[in-house]
């Protein structure tokens, strides 16, 4: 490397810390100390662009519970077709219905129910965000664990998934294929809820490398054009640099227990509501 190249690159690389430091300045300036829990509900949607396209259902539905005294990180999804009590519906439903109801609080609401916990934050993605955002971090590792082949060219975006099973570097195109199989698993919507907790601790992970200091200016970019939230976006990059505190190499993650159950001629997932108390109690209160 010449020295005008490796001047630039030092000055890239100092630019971005003093960012990266002012951030955290910032951060801890302006916002209150973490409290004990942070907890944000992360939603999924449907959607090649959600803020051209509201009328959608959310596909996935994840709480992600930060611990700050254990270290701990537990994921809990929630399967859509949970039948739950939403606010201003007579009859219970499936609990992805209260995305088209009423957006995101809505839903942020009545996971909160359903759960019996407070969850203040919430957070909306769509399939470009995502791309965008994996092509950012330069993909993710991870182990694709069955040759995925699907085709539906009327979805919207049309579908085209052709993945070999194996170890290998997913970027935004193929992880949204990954993301969007769902035909092959033998347990239908939970194997599919499985493959998107490895997915999502496969992301954190490659999420916190020192390379991606660089980088945080195009995040928040992201954050901003792509994403829905209630989160400030300070506060947001001050919760993704405490990862750094977190046992990565250990983030637990969970799904409702549940039964399905046809009624009235459509297929619900009806949860254990003992073992969710016991869930709750042992994973996300203690």
């Amino acid at each position: 490397m010449n020295r005008s190249k490796k001047n630039n690159f030092f000055r890239t690389f100092a630019i971005a810390l003093v960012f990266f430091i002012s951030v955290l300045f910032l951060a801890n300036t302006l916002l209150d100390k973490t409290e004990e829990h942070f907890r944000i509900l992360v939603l999924g949607v449907d959607s090649k662009d959600y803020k051209l396209n509201k009328a959608v259902r959310s596909d996935t539905i994840m709480l992600v519970d930060l611990n700050s005294s254990s270290g701990v990180i537990n994921i809990i999804s929630i399967p859509r077709d949970t039948r739950t009590a939403i606010n201003g519906r007579k009859n219970q439903e499936k609990i992805n219905h209260s995305f088209a109801y009423g957006g995101a609080e809505l839903t942020l609401e009545t996971v909160s129910e359903l759960l019996g916990i407070q969850i203040d934050n919430y957070i909306v993605v769509d399939y470009k965000a995502v791309r965008e955002y994996i092509d950012l971090i330069g993909g993710v590792d991870l182990f694709v664990p069955m040759d995925m082949k699907y085709s539906d060219p009327v979805a919207d975006p049309p579908l085209l998934i052709d993945l070999k099973e194996g170890q290998q570097n997913l970027d935004g195109d193929k992880a949204l294929q990954y993301l969007r199989f769902r035909k092959g698993y033998k347990n239908a919507d939970l194997g599919r809820i499985e493959a998107q907790q490895t997915f999502l601790k496969a992301m954190i992970k490659q999420s916190i490398k020192p390379s991606i200091i660089i980088k945080i200016p195009k995040m928040v970019n992201i954050y901003k054009e792509n994403i829905e939230t209630n989160l400030p976006v300070l506060s947001a990059l001050k919760e993704s640099f405490s990862f750094f505190r977190y046992d990565l190499e250990n983030i637990e993650s969970f799904t409702l227990k549940g039964t399905s159950k046809t009624i009235d001629g459509l297929s619900y997932y009806i949860v254990d509501k003992d073992e969710l108390v016991e869930l709750i109690n042992n994973n996300i209160l203690k």
